[in-house]
């Protein structure tokens, strides 16, 4: 006769071993977007810019093309400073290696310790729209091009990008929003627009066929525009605010969050 020996209660089941989670964190992104039809050069200090960006202001440029790029630069370090618990001259920036040739003139990056906050700036027409994020992050604002321009630049792009500008009729607002998709993207990625245009799908049809790896969003702005925001991994919150005027005007004390307090 066999005899069930047992010392203690029977060991509780095991339940099966779960696979490891392999979803991907979401990253929240903060969008900051500015208004300059109703702002002038001299309304803007310099002075918190570097050499460089200083050197850039004083270049032959167009007056609104200096404009945009002040404000924009203005504001990026008004918005970096007190998450990097600096002054706004103190941010300093370095270029990351190009994905493409590993050179370091890839995506601008801050000097600072790791975890620094990533961000991107863009601006075009009226609008300067910039993001920021905790992980790669691309932003791109566009204001709507004339229609021969659609006709010249929408032949560089992905095929089935081309056949969805066709079906709008070729509209410039169609064209617009596939092309700051497309920017924000390649932005986010650091190459810009040395990858071939005609290599990834950035269209509205299908989404599924976007880049995998990064999540590509519409960003709404000012009217005449199209805008984007693009940010390696999940999208999670997506918070977009309008800056006033006196954000660059003005001498700012920047709350937590980067706004004027």
């Amino acid at each position: 006769m066999i005899t069930d020996r047992r010392d203690g209660p029977a060991p509780e089941p095991r339940p099966p071993a779960s696979a490891p989670d392999t979803t991907p964190a979401r990253v929240d992104v903060e969008l900051w977007q500015l208004r300059v039809d109703h702002l002038a050069e001299e309304d803007l200090d310099p002075s918190e810019l570097d050499d460089g960006e200083r050197a850039r202001l004083a270049a032959p440029l167009r007056v609104a093309d200096r404009l945009r790029y002040g404000v924009g630069h203005i504001a990026l370090r008004r918005l970096l400073a007190p998450r990097l618990g600096l002054a706004p001259a103190a941010v300093a920036y370095r270029r990351e290696p190009c994905p493409g040739c590993g050179a370091l003139h890839g995506r601008p990056a801050v000097e600072g310790p790791p975890g620094a906050p990533h961000f991107s700036l863009s601006h075009s027409g009226d609008v300067v729209l910039i993001g920021i994020a905790g992980r790669p992050v691309g932003v791109d604002v566009e204001i709507f091009p004339e229609t021969a321009t659609v006709h010249e630049v929408a032949s560089a792009l992905h095929p089935l990008e081309r056949a969805e500008i066709a079906r709008a009729g070729n509209a410039p607002e169609a064209f617009t929003r596939v092309w700051s998709r497309k920017e924000a993207y390649l932005k986010g990625l650091g190459i810009g627009v040395a990858r071939p245009l005609d290599q990834d799908y950035l269209g509205e049809d299908d989404p599924a066929a976007r880049p995998g790896g990064w999540a590509v969003r519409d960003v709404a702005t000012a009217d005449g525009h199209a805008a984007a925001v693009a940010v390696e991994g999940a999208l999670g919150i997506v918070r977009s605010s309008w800056l006033p005027s006196s954000f660059v005007t003005a001498s700012t004390t920047a709350g937590p969050s980067g706004a004027p307090s």
